[in-house]
Order: C-alpha cells, then sequence, then structure tokens
C-alpha cells in the first residue's frame, strides 16, 4: 500500500490541504452511520421477537454484538490505516458494512442477527474511526476543531434521533426495512468514500511494522503528556450524554408522565441544542480558542448536572426544570466533544489512526456500561442518571485539568 499507482483506490493525498464541501459531508456520513445503527432499530423490538420468536433478554445482545464490534473494530482499523493509508481500509470497511447491513434485512433467525450486527459494527468502525483520522491528518488548528465540531454534533445527535427515525420507518416498512435504509445509507459511505475522499496519509508519513509496533504506537499515543487528558475529557462527557438517552424515556414519561408524543419534542428540542451548541463553537474556536472552549463547555457540564442531582435527590423536581436542565447538559456538549477531539488528535501527530482508534473504543466501552447503570433504580427514579451524568462529568473535567498540570497551558489551537 506504500505506492500510488492511479486509480481511485490510491488516489491523491489531502494532507496539508483544507477539505472542501464534498469532502466534509461524506466525512459526516461515516460520523454518522454507525450511531445511526446503533438505535434506528430499537423501536422495532417487540416484533422483532415476535417474528424471530425470541426474548427480550436475548435481543438485546444485537446491541451488545454491534457496540463490541464497533470498539474492537476501531481498535484494530485505526492503527491499520497508520501502516497501509486511510483509503483502503475505509472502502473495504464500507462495503462489508453493506454486506452486513444487507444480511441483517434478511436474518432468518436472532442467531445470524447477532452475528450480522458484530459485523456491522466491526466494518461501521471504519467510517468512525477513518472519518476523525482523515481530518487530523489534513487540516489544524481551528479548522480541525470547526471540522470536527461538525462530525462530533453528528454523531452526538445520531444516537438521540436514531429511535425517532426508526419509529417513523417502521410502520411503513417494518423492521427489515429499517435495517434496509440502514444498508442504503451504507451504499452511500461506500460510494462516497471511492469517488470523493482521496487518500490524506502520504506513503513517507505511514508506519511499517505487524502487531508489535501497533502496541508501541499506542503506547507511545498514551504516554503522551496530554492526550490522556483530552480523551478522558472526550470518552467521559459522552458518558453523560449516554446516561441522558438511555433514561430519559422513563425520567421523562414515567416519573413525570410526558405523553410519547411530547417526550419526542423533547428529545428533538435537544438535539437542536447540541446543533446550535457545535454551530456557535464553530463560529469562535478561532477567535477564542479549543483549550478556553473545551474548559468553559467542561464546566457549564458540571454545573448542569450537578443542580440535576440537587433537585432529584431532594424531593421531586418541578417538570418544567428537569427538561431545561436536560436540553443544557445536552447543548454543552457543542463545546466539548470536537474540540477534545482536535485537541487530543493534534497531540497524536503522525498516529493519528491510533489515537482515534483510542478514542472510540473508549467511547463505546464506556456506553456500553452506561446504559446498564442508569437502570438499577428501576424506572421510577431520576437519581441514578443524575449520579452517573455527574461522576462522568467530574471524570471528564478531572481529565482536562490533568493536561494543564502535566503539559501546562499552551497555545490555543
Amino acid at each position: 500500500m506504500a505506492e500510488h499507482a492511479t486509480g481511485p483506490l490510491t488516489a491523491p493525498s489531502t494532507a496539508g490541504r483544507r477539505l472542501g464541501a464534498p469532502a466534509v459531508l461524506v466525512l459526516a456520513l461515516l460520523a454518522a452511520i454507525s450511531p445511526l445503527a446503533t438505535g434506528m432499530y430499537l423501536p422495532g423490538f417487540p416484533s422483532m421477537a415476535e417474528d424471530l420468536s425470541t426474548g427480550a433478554a436475548t435481543l438485546q445482545l444485537t446491541m451488545t454484538t454491534f457496540l463490541a464490534g464497533l470498539a474492537l473494530g476501531q481498535l484494530v482499523i485505526g492503527p491499520l490505516s497508520d501502516r497501509t493509508g486511510r483509503r483502503v481500509p475505509l472502502l473495504i470497511g464500507a462495503a462489508a458494512c453493506v454486506l452486513a447491513s444487507a444480511l441483517c434485512a434478511a436474518a432468518p433467525n436472532v442467531g445470524v442477527l447477532i452475528a450480522a450486527r458484530f459485523l456491522q459494527g466491526f466494518a461501521g468502525a471504519a467510517g468512525v474511526v477513518l472519518g476523525r483520522a482523515v481530518v487530523a491528518d489534513s487540516v489544524r488548528g481551528a479548522g480541525a476543531a470547526r471540522t470536527f465540531s461538525l462530525l462530533m454534533t453528528l454523531g452526538a445527535v445520531a444516537p438521540v434521533v436514531a429511535p425517532l427515525l426508526g419509529a417513523a420507518l417502521l410502520g411503513p416498512v417494518g423492521w427489515r426495512g429499517v435495517f434496509v435504509g440502514l444498508t442504503v445509507l451504507a451504499v452511500g459511505m461506500l460510494l462516497g468514500a471511492w469517488f470523493v475522499l482521496p487518500e490524506s496519509l502520504p506513503p513517507d508519513r505511514r508506519r511499517s511494522g505487524g502487531m508489535r509496533a501497533t502496541a508501541r504506537g499506542a503506547r507511545s499515543v498514551l504516554a503522551d503528556r496530554a492526550y490522556p487528558g483530552y480523551a478522558i475529557a472526550f470518552v467521559f462527557s459522552y458518558g453523560t450524554l449516554l446516561a441522558y438517552v438511555s433514561a430519559s424515556p422513563f425520567v421523562l414519561q414515567v416519573v413525570f408522565g410526558l405523553s410519547p408524543g411530547w417526550y419526542s419534542v423533547a428529545f428533538a428540542t435537544n438535539a437542536l441544542g447540541l446543533t446550535l451548541g457545535s454551530y456557535v463553537n464553530a463560529r469562535i474556536v478561532g477567535r477564542v480558542g479549543a483549550r478556553l472552549l473545551l474548559a468553559a463547555g467542561l464546566g457549564w457540564q458540571l454545573v448542569t448536572v450537578l443542580v440535576l442531582l440537587v433537585l432529584t435527590s431532594t424531593g421531586a423536581p418541578a417538570l418544567g426544570a428537569v427538561p431545561v436542565l436536560f436540553w443544557s447538559s445536552v447543548t454543552s456538549l457543542g463545546f466539548v466533544m470536537g474540540n477534545a477531539t482536535s485537541l487530543a488528535l493534534g497531540r497524536a501527530e503522525e498516529r493519528a489512526g491510533t489515537g482515534s482508534a483510542v478514542l472510540g473504543a473508549a467511547q463505546f466501552a464506556l456506553a456500553a456500561l452506561v446504559a446498564p447503570v442508569v437502570g438499577i433504580g428501576g424506572e421510577d427514579t431520576a437519581v441514578p442518571m443524575a449520579v452517573t451524568m455527574v461522576v462522568s462529568a467530574v471524570v471528564a473535567a478531572a481529565g482536562f485539568a490533568s493536561t494543564t498540570r502535566r503539559a501546562g497551558v499552551q497555545a490555543s489551537t
């Protein structure tokens, strides 16, 4: 893979260039497809259980195996791309994602569906991990922070809106039709990567070697003075979002009695808040700096979830307060996710694939842990959710603080 011949697989490198609008749109699709695949099929669980003659517990394995594949795929594909370049692994992963999504749609039994979901997650990981690596290869500083703000917005909004999209499709096309829709998205990912995204890592910047070299690369990234802190800020801030996504259906509908319609409105409002926060961040990061905006976002997030914990643990909070606090917490992530990613991968430098893999694998591993934790107290309390959000926000803020202690306050990027 080190040499560049003519043809779509080995298009010229983008390194050092500004990413154009078509490339950013394709990268946005890469960032969104796996989070959409995480949740779009969830509203179809009852009909899936009936059609496949299985129970809810077994069907939950389709989510567990998908997240496991998504985490493992990033750990394998990201470091591999540091040796081979980004383009070939991305195209292979996109093609495999198309096949896996189609297999999910046609699965004759739950065993096949579980296996296909693992493959779908593993292959879809290529889009997530390599999309970030392409940005890190191609742009630096405020430009990288702006692009990551967009990608992280889609990556964070997608799991929020995915169940709503799935519910809208479920009636007309059924649960198999939802997977057909995901197959179409995977085809778009493949075509976009083929025709729009050239190679971003030229041969002279690639790393040679086998698994030992990969392990050394991971140790090198984690040994950096600031990368682990930025990674912790990213991963645990995402944990606050997953705690909200996992618990809010019960908190808002069971505890506060919102109808499904009003719950959908609240969900959509929070997604718009995250979009707004990311848009504002992208507009001002060049003037204010990614570090300062990241600090502000983490502080905003921490204050919000602490107030939420106080209200939920000292009695029945007013219905009007909790949705506002949810909105505030989710919106603050617009100033966290993109900036933390940009700063972390800026520290990874020539090992952007490995750095991106560590971020993504930790992100989805934490997601798999958060979902069951927020339900420990049952459906009638919001306290476990609030505690999980506070713990995540505290760890995220501590991770960021460690970058200042270890590396000193550096120039904003």
